[in-house]
């Protein structure tokens, strides 16, 4: 008897010792489940939705030329006195040079006067062309394929660049030709290009985007939208919550989206940092670095 009550409290005292293990393995899992999966908020950068100018363009290139130029041929040996060319600005009527005979050259406008050498045989060894020409607005004249006929009109906003300058130049449709080239189904368009500050020179390859179908419609930067099939969506904060918006796209300029349905203006939506969100997520909103 005695033996077999010994045996019954060794496995009394086995089976608790077993269960006892099994119960701490269980809790310390517990406790360490829950201190390490327990993630902080994901950081994100946020910005709020607001009215934007977006617009379609058509880019092409074309020429700089003067608005109004003239040439003059003259012996260099006739010309009384020196020369003076370089950075010279005339006004209408000024005396450009003199030459021996009595003669003078008159200003037909204001401008900018130059000079350009003729080659040897032509004219003679000593013949010069010298150039007047009025720089205020320069003309630039483009071929636009036949397909944007319709949105062409005189008064069109341009926005014209060159690989000289880290500046945008403002113009504006001039003219456009009344017939479409069939050799190239395209349309002559002229740009009047401002140029007060005499930066473009006649000769200068000049890349042109006319502007058209202008309208202010609310915009987010093009990293908060994302593109799933047919379907666009952003995360909008409320009370540091991240909430999916499903979004209507349009135009995009400028790095940013047009949103034609499911924004209203003064949403707050999380522009970097989508890829760590999730539907009804806690965020931390931070401060971009600069």
């Amino acid at each position: 008897m005695k033996t077999s009550t010994k045996i019954k409290g060794f496995l009394i005292i086995f089976f608790i010792a077993i269960f006892a293990v099994i119960a701490a393995r269980h809790f310390i899992g517990l406790h360490f489940k829950k201190k390490f999966s327990v993630r902080p908020a994901p950081g994100v950068i946020v910005t709020t939705a607001e009215k934007s100018l977006f617009y379609n363009s058509i880019e092409t290139f074309g020429t700089a030329i003067a608005q109004n130029s003239k040439t003059y041929r003259v012996q260099a040996s006739e010309i009384e006195g020196k020369l003076k060319i370089e950075n010279r600005f005339v006004n209408k009527d000024e005396v450009i040079l003199s030459l021996k005979d009595g003669e003078e050259i008159i200003a037909a406008f204001a401008g900018k006067v130059g000079k350009r050498e003729i080659a040897q045989g032509v004219l003679g060894s000593e013949s010069l062309i010298i150039t007047l020409d009025d720089l205020k607005k320069i003309i630039i004249d483009i071929k636009v394929p036949e397909n944007y006929v319709s949105v062409l009109k005189s008064g069109l906003k341009a926005e014209v660049t060159s690989s000289a300058y880290k500046k945008i130049f403002k113009g504006k449709i001039g003219t456009i030709s009344s017939r479409i080239d069939p050799s190239t189904r395209s349309i002559l368009s002229r740009i009047i290009v401002d140029n007060s500050d005499f930066e473009i020179i006649p000769g200068q390859l000049m890349t042109v985007k006319i502007i058209y179908n202008e309208t202010n419609q609310i915009g987010v930067p093009e990293s908060a939208v994302t593109v799933q099939g047919n379907t666009a969506f952003v995360y909008v904060i409320n009370d540091d919550t991240a909430e999916k918006k499903s979004i209507k796209i349009g135009k995009r300029n400028f790095g940013k989206v047009s949103v034609l349905s499911g924004l209203n203006e003064g949403d707050v939506v999380i522009a970097e940092g989508v890829s760590k969100v999730r539907d009804k997520v806690k965020v931390k909103i931070v401060k971009p670095s600069k």
